[in-house]
Formats: structure tokens, C-alpha cells, sequence
């Protein structure tokens, strides 16, 4: 009778422990299978390219700023700026940044779930994904440019508006009737 205890402990240990394992595919993805993904979707070229493809909006917002208050500001301001930008987005620390994300691509993401993504990076279809989403992020940026512009200026008039009222409350407070003191 104990040898048939023994055998149900034993056979029930293996059972759990299989039940308990990870496949291959649902375990975490590792920094090495991120950095192939990084590799394969060309990431840091695809980072500049996108880049490049958003700063012409951003060109043409300081273009129109510099236009609507020329006569307030220094002839040489939407160059300076333009440069600014220019460099900013040249400057940008892509190998580091990319690094910061494998965490978060850790945690999101399985090992299978990383092969997958880099079979579908590696397939004709993924890789003109790749090559057109630079000019698709170009043309959305500069079709949602005056949408976002028109938002930010209706809150900001927003916001002036309630500080003025604030203001206009605050010294209504201040101007009450002293406080006689018999």
C-alpha cells in the first residue's frame, strides 16, 4: 500500500510540475530577444527618419508663429529656431533611449511574442511597413498640426480666461469694506 501512495505522489508531483512550467514561448521575452526586434525593425533608423518626417510640421508651426508676430519678434527668429529644432532632434540620444525601452518591451511583450513580431518585421510587408511609416507619420503630423494648434490655443484662451477671473475675484475680496475695530 505505500509503494501505491508513493507512486500517486510521485506521479502527481510530475503532473504539477509540468502543468507549472513555461513553454519556450510564454516566457518572458529576454533583453536579447528586444535588441534582435530593435535589430530587425531598424529602430534607431527608423527613430531619425521619423524624426525628420516631424520636423517639417514643426518647421512649418515656427514658420506661421514667426508670421502672425514678425512685427514683435527678432527678424532672425524662425531661423534660430528652425536650427534649434534642427538640432534637437539631430542631438537626440536614440542608443540610450532604445535601451530605456526594453523594459517596458520585457514586460509587455513574451519571447514568442517577440519572434513573431520580428517573423512579421522580416517579411516583405513588414519591412514596407518599416519604410512607410516615416511618410505616414509626416502626413498625419501635418494634417493633425492645426487640429492640435486650434486645441492648445482654445485652452490656453481657457485658462487666461479663468486666471483673469481669479484675479478679478481676488481683488473684489480685497476692496470689502474695513473692518472697524471699536
Amino acid at each position: 500500500m505505500k509503494r501505491f501512495w508513493f507512486a500517486v505522489l510521485l506521479c502527481v508531483t510530475f503532473c504539477c510540475a509540468s502543468f507549472a512550467q513555461q513553454t519556450a514561448a510564454d516566457a518572458p521575452a529576454t533583453k536579447e530577444d528586444v535588441e534582435k526586434y530593435f535589430q530587425v525593425t531598424r529602430s534607431h533608423k527608423l527613430m531619425d527618419q521619423m524624426m525628420n518626417a516631424m520636423s517639417k510640421p514643426i518647421h512649418k508651426m515656427l514658420h506661421e508663429e514667426f508670421e502672425k508676430d514678425k512685427d514683435k519678434l527678432p527678424p532672425d527668429f524662425e531661423a534660430k529656431e528652425s536650427k534649434k529644432a534642427d538640432e534637437m532632434f539631430r542631438n537626440m540620444p536614440w542608443d540610450e533611449m532604445l535601451q530605456a525601452m526594453v523594459p517596458a518591451y520585457q514586460k509587455h511583450f513574451t519571447k514568442g511574442d517577440m519572434e513573431t513580431l520580428v517573423a512579421f518585421y522580416s517579411t516583405p510587408t513588414g519591412q514596407k511597413v518599416l519604410r512607410e511609416l516615416p511618410a505616414i507619420m509626416s502626413e498625419a503630423m501635418e494634417s493633425m498640426m492645426p487640429i492640435m494648434q486650434k486645441h492648445v490655443e482654445a485652452v490656453n484662451k481657457q485658462l487666461q480666461q479663468e486666471i483673469a477671473e481669479m484675479l478679478e475675484q481676488s481683488e473684489k475680496n480685497s476692496y470689502q469694506a474695513p473692518v472697524r475695530q471699536n
